[in-house]
């Protein structure tokens, strides 16, 4: 149980990294609170880890001699567009500009929660 909250959190600081870094996508209002914000990036790390639980292992194997023939760097596109996938299910909520900043905003969220995990799972 929790192995799941630590994903959680980190999905919610990497994805907070790539809306801080990466102009083009975009979280909430620019007016709203801060408090308001938190909970919509709450919401849409929820979003994304579902999404990354349920559609991203079908992506992955269907995309599989891809992925054998470029080495597994396909899935950085398969990362790329599970962003963008997060960003048409939560609507205004969170916006990715195009597939050039969903790129390099699931670069961003793969380094990022890989490090969080590492700090925070610790046996």
């Amino acid at each position: 149980m929790t192995s799941i909250l630590f994903k959680f959190i980190a999905n919610a600081v990497a994805l907070a990294a790539a809306v801080w870094l990466v102009g083009d996508i975009t979280l909430g209002e620019d007016d709203a609170s801060d408090s308001s914000k938190v909970i919509t990036l709450l919401v849409v790390a929820l979003i994304f880890g579902l999404v990354n639980l349920i559609v991203k292992p079908i992506v992955k194997f269907f995309a599989l001699p891809l992925l054998i023939l470029t080495l597994g760097l396909f899935t950085l596109v398969i990362n790329a567009l599970m962003l963008m996938l997060t960003g048409a299910i939560a609507g205004d909520s969170f916006e990715v500009g195009g597939f050039l900043p969903a790129l390099l905003g699931g670069l961003i969220i793969s380094i990022v929660s890989w490090a969080v995990t590492m700090v925070l799972d610790r046996d």
